[in-house]
This record gives C-alpha cells, structure tokens and sequence, in this order.
C-alpha cells in the first residue's frame, strides 16, 4: 500500500474532501438554503478550485461525475472519493447501520476511484456487521491500492444509554471513534468537531499519527467556522472533509480560498 501523502486526495500533507452525499444521508432539505446546490454539476464545478483534494459522492453521482467530466472535457476536476455506504432519513431503524450501495470492486475497476469512504456508526447495535463490512472495504481497497477514509460517527444506544457519555460528541467518543480507525486499518479518519481545540488534541493523542480531518457539519458563519478550522490544523490534525458550508454559499470560492491558506499553507 503506497503511503497516503504519495495519492491524489493530499496535498503537503493535508486533505480538505467536499462531500456531497447529502442527497442520500438527508435528502433535499439541505439544498433548500441555495437550491442551486441540488445541482450535482454546480458542486462538480465547486470542486475544482485548487483547494479540493477530492470530492466525495455516492455511486450515482459518482457516475453522473465520470460522465460529465468526459461530456464537458474537463480535466481538472478533484479527485473522486467513492462512498461506498450511506443511509436515509426515511426508514424506521431499531439503531444506527448504514447498508453498502458500492463496492470496492466497482468503484475503482468501473468509476477510477481514486478513494474510498465508509460511514461507521460505533455504538450502534449494528456496529458488528459494519465492523465486517468495513474489514472487506479495506482489504479489497488494499489490493487495489486506493486509501480508505473512515467516516468515524460513534452514534446509537450503546452510547446513548452509557452513562459515562454526554452524547455523540462528548470528545471522549470523539477519541475512541478516531482511534478505531487506526485499529481496523483506516488511511484518514474523519470526525466531528468535538467543541475545542484542547478536546481535538486528545482526539490527535488517541491515533498515532493517522490523518484526521474534521467534519464540517451544518452550515454556519464564515468566522465561526473558519475558527475550528485553524484549531483543529494547529494542533496535528490534517484539514477538512466539509459539504454544506461549502455548497450551500451563494460565493463558495471566496470561503475556499481562505480555507487554502489555513489548510494547505
């Protein structure tokens, strides 16, 4: 396995990763704010700026992506990060579990995938069948030699019944979800901000030296965001895998650009 600085979704070191499965995990709600963002071709034209390292999308758009780039001539589109599995807000679940629409196969052999992503739901009574899920996801991108990026969301009852937790982001479960990359064979971890820059170095103390990069979440002021942006970088961790306060601007670039500098430079 080549080390993950040697691939395309890192630049000095550093990643920052525009999601865009949005449309699966909450459906049309988030672009409601820029309905533009619906778009997938408007956010396929977002990630072209020089900052973007990659650009995550679930096996539809990720189709639609390969496509237009050929359709359009583009050649300097970002580099594709498969989401190999996600899941609705409209089912009734008993817990948290989140089924695979992709497989590795596919994805590098039919859309070049450069990446790939995987969503895991720790504390979750189907953390299990995610955690086997997740051993074929990263010994098949193994063999084609692509990293995998875990989307690391300790979330479901076990630690919502756990009285030792105050919640998904307590940094603690922040801790013990980035490190659970580290032990099942992630190349980058991303998580959610747990609130400070103190509460991010713990999550730096609990993976060794794995690339972590923080999730953007919600949309919220440019200062705000940027802030937490700088906290997390200053302290060891590798940048940004961020969605909406990315596509849900009317003026994405100006925001890229500042978030080139905090991340890359």
């Amino acid at each position: 396995m080549k080390p993950i600085d040697d691939t395309p979704i890192t630049r000095n070191g550093n990643s920052l990763i525009l999601a865009y499965d949005h449309g699966t995990e909450h459906g049309p709600v988030d672009f409601e704010p820029l309905p533009k963002s619906a778009d997938p071709t408007h956010v396929f034209e977002v990630g072209r700026h020089d900052a973007v390292t990659a650009i995550a999308l679930q096996k539809g758009n990720a189709e639609y992506y390969r496509s237009w780039e050929q359709t359009h001539g583009v050649d300097d589109g970002a580099p594709l990060l498969v989401k190999l599995n996600g899941n609705s807000n409209l089912a009734k679940r008993d817990d948290y579990y989140s089924p695979k629409q992709c497989s590795v196969q596919y994805a590098v052999e039919e859309l070049d995938a450069d990446a790939i992503g995987y969503t895991m739901y720790a504390g979750s009574l189907h953390e299990d069948e995610m955690w086997k899920e997740f051993r074929d996801v990263q010994e098949a991108s193994r063999k084609y030699d692509v990293p995998v990026v875990m989307w690391s969301y300790p979330r479901g009852k076990g630690i919502q019944e756990n009285d030792d937790y105050t919640g998904q982001e307590d940094p603690d479960v922040v801790a013990y979800g980035a490190r659970l990359g580290l032990e099942l064979g992630a190349d980058m971890v991303k998580c959610k901000y747990p609130g400070t820059q103190e509460e991010w170095e713990q999550v730096e103390a609990a993976v060794s030296g794995l690339k972590t990069v923080m999730s953007g979440g919600s949309k919220r002021s440019d200062e705000a965001f940027l802030e937490d942006v700088r906290s997390t970088v200053a302290v060891g961790g590798n940048g940004l895998a961020v969605g909406r306060n990315i596509f849900q601007r009317d003026d994405p670039v100006a925001l890229l650009d500042e978030l080139e500098t905090v991340i890359f430079e």
